[in-house]
């Protein structure tokens, strides 16, 4: 058990995609991969989880929970480093489970000069040695995965899920996007429900991959393959809570038909705007509240010389609206070139709505959207994109419902 508390906090990241420093040496090769990272800072990962482990031991949440992608690409380095980073945490423990990029990653790279090296992979054997900490925390470890369970306080009962596909050896192959529960986990998922309902301990679950389609137009590769016999699982047992990551998008999911979990997924720490969850856990209820990391306080006094780390939120975000943004304009400027003012618009538009979505602040007055929808650029928009009108349509949302909050009721 990680505490006696009967009113813990824990927080919540996900998908913070580190590349350890040593990684690369900011030469030319890295600096494109950085350019084609869809929004992703690899630069500066380090100092932001730095710091972000000095709130948590100022702070002192009973655990920090992070749901996959842990690595950039499955480098090993990079694993290493992020539980160095976070070694100096004493009273928060840290939990982890793999991501889709996680383990044997063929994509694994070195970045010297204008080249890119072969780097080495990380399998499920090194991935419970890095992370021994963790896993020594847990009250059983399936055999057929890297899944484990952890008894938070004497309410809650945490099942950290290996929802990923990945080959017995090291690959030159890219990741699968694509998730699910084997037969084996989902017998021992099983058991581990069973467990916490004998003991009247409720079960949370955690894993990389999706419940429910949080996105219709976007849902394929991001959702379980095995969804259905998943939420079978939590209908039977009464989960009333799970978080996942992998979509890099801020988004919260009421109870679905028969399934009584509320899915939060967390969106991407190292892109957008930082967002992180705190769940408060009471005895008759659950509360989660995103927040988004401030980390200048914790910055070095050498850390705060640097203008990018202490403007980060606006380098995030102009690095997220420049990078959507660019991919749209390029395919529309030899279309509109006499009119470069609407291919601004247009990508501007449309890496405003994408960015929004990811945040989570996605949530509009009729009106407003009604406006936007008059406008030539979005009009322009999908009639020369037919392929983003289902999607543009899923990006705003006009009812009530909070994608920043959230609170479970027992």
């Amino acid at each position: 058990m990680i505490t006696d508390d009967l009113n813990p906090e824990i927080w919540v990241i996900s998908d913070t995609h580190l590349i350890a420093d040593s990684m690369h040496d900011n030469g030319q090769a890295f600096s494109r991969m950085q350019k084609t990272s869809q929004g992703k800072d690899l630069y500066y990962q380090e100092s932001v989880l730095r710091a972000f482990c000095k709130m948590a031991q100022e702070k002192k949440p009973a655990a920090i929970v992070v749901t996959g992608d842990v690595t950039f690409n499955g480098e090993r380095v990079s694993a290493e480093k992020f539980a160095e980073i976070f070694k100096p945490l004493k009273e928060t423990k840290l939990l982890v489970v793999p991501g889709n990029h996680d383990i044997f990653d063929g994509w694994a790279r070195d970045f010297r000069g204008k080249k890119q090296f072969f780097a080495g992979e990380i399998s499920p054997m090194f991935w419970k040695s890095i992370f021994s900490k963790t896993y020594r925390l847990a009250e059983s470890k399936d055999p057929s995965s890297l899944a484990y369970s952890v008894q938070l306080n004497p309410q809650y009962y945490l099942i950290m899920a290996d929802s990923n596909y990945y080959g017995k050896e090291e690959t030159t192959e890219a990741p699968h996007t694509r998730g699910g529960i084997s037969k084996d986990e989902l017998k021992w998922i099983e058991g581990q429900l069973k467990y916490a309902s004998q003991h009247q301990l409720r079960p949370i679950l955690f894993m990389h991959h999706n419940l429910y389609a949080h996105n219709p137009a976007v849902d394929k590769g991001y959702v379980l393959d095995d969804a259905v016999e998943v939420r079978r699982l939590c209908a039977r047992f009464n989960v009333k809570l799970a978080f996942s990551g992998h979509i890099h998008a801020q988004n919260i999911m009421g109870p679905q038909g028969t399934t009584p979990t509320t899915e939060v997924v967390t969106s991407s720490f190292c892109s957008n705007d930082q967002g992180y969850g705190v769940v408060r856990l009471h005895s008759r209820h659950i509360t989660y509240v995103r927040k988004n990391f401030d980390m200048r306080p914790y910055l070095t006094d050498e850390e705060k010389q640097n203008y990018t780390l202490m403007h980060f939120h606006n380098y995030l975000e102009n690095l997220q609206l420049g990078s959507i943004a660019a991919d749209l304009m390029q395919s529309d400027i030899r279309k509109y070139h006499n009119d470069m003012d609407l291919v601004r618009e247009m990508g501007h538009l449309f890496a405003q709505m994408n960015y929004n979505y990811y945040t989570g602040h996605n949530h509009m007055k009729p009106a407003k959207l009604a406006k936007i929808h008059s406008t030539e650029a979005y009009k322009t928009l999908i009639k020369q994109h037919p392929e983003y009108r289902l999607y543009l349509k899923t990006l705003y949302d006009t009812s009530d419902h909070s994608n920043l909050q959230v609170k479970i009721r027992y």
